[in-house]
């Protein structure tokens, strides 16, 4: 997936979950966040971003921040990213001729993918990670019910007979493995391998990262 218009700028603040104060040319500017998670680690004072410019008159903001370098590393935290990065990814995996369609209803949820191929059935639901610590790709960065519930209708979507994966799609490169964040939230670390358990396949997938695209890259060990 690529942008356009990318602007570098430094970061100063972020007053809430949806806005930051960022600075671009020496101005203080005020832009979106594309990430309604926490990024305390990432969205620091004085931090390198980079900022996609919109030219729609009608919105509050001018920019949107999409990335963030953490030391060597360079971290795409546009929560759509992930899931654009994925639909290249199935698409490659399962070749031209799948059947691939998007945010599907499943019992009392919406699916990120629903893949018909070689006549199986698969239900693919997609996490963004953004948070790495000595190395390691770890999700989620805050609670999340939603991503328990999500695991729990792949778990039933298996039991009736399909096929199931939870993708991780790690917005960085130079990670060497995956874990969920058991200290932040064990009860997803709890459904995930729960999920491992009942047959949904677990995959983890790097991306290469620039100022201005994001792709889907190589798989990573899974620690659970």
């Amino acid at each position: 997936m690529k942008y356009t218009d990318i602007t570098e700028g430094i970061f100063i603040d972020r007053p809430n979950r949806f806005i930051a104060n960022v600075e671009i040319n020496g101005k203080k500017t005020v832009c979106h966040v594309k990430n309604t998670g926490r990024c305390k680690e990432l969205l620091i004072s004085g931090t390198k971003v980079y900022l996609q410019h919109s030219d729609n008159p009608a919105r509050k903001t001018e920019f949107d921040l999409i990335a963030v370098e953490k030391g060597n590393i360079l971290i795409n935290i546009d929560s759509a990213a992930p899931n654009k990065a994925a639909a290249e990814y199935i698409r490659k995996i399962f070749g031209e001729n799948a059947i691939i369609k998007q945010e599907v209803k499943y019992g009392t949820s919406r699916i990120d993918f629903f893949v018909e191929s070689n006549g199986e059935k698969w239900f693919i639901e997609v996490k963004g990670v953004t948070l790495e610590q000595n190395g390691r790709a770890y999700f989620p960065d805050a609670p999340t019910l939603r991503g328990v519930k999500h695991l729990n209708e792949l778990c039933a979507a298996v039991k009736e007979g399909c096929r199931a994966c939870a993708l991780f799609i790690i917005q960085m490169k130079g990670v060497s493995a995956f874990s969920p964040n058991n200290i932040t939230h064990p009860e997803f670390g709890k459904a995930l391998k729960r999920a491992a358990e009942s047959g949904v396949i677990i995959k983890a997938v790097d991306c290469l990262v620039t100022k201005d695209s994001m792709t889907a890259n190589k798989e990573v060990e899974i620690i659970l």
